[in-house]
């Protein structure tokens, strides 16, 4: 299961926050408080999101490309 969060984090993240943004727009009643927090939290994750991303690129960075293929 954490590899398949490690692999898909951006995505995962993206669907957090459209999931989100469409809870607050479509549910009438919610404390700004509980919006506000959820927000704050989203900052916090694309922050993780991030450094995953960031780290995948630098080892791919590292790696020797693959050969080309003939067709």
């Amino acid at each position: 299961m954490s590899t398949f969060i490690h692999v898909h984090s951006t995505r995962l993240y993206g669907i957090a926050a459209a999931a989100l943004s469409l809870i607050a727009y479509y549910v009438e009643g919610l404390p700004t408080g509980l919006i506000l927090a959820l927000a704050a939290a989203m900052l916090g994750t694309s922050e993780a999101v991030q450094r995953v991303e960031d780290r995948k690129t630098v080892k791919a960075l590292h790696q020797e490309p693959p050969l080309p293929t003939r067709v």
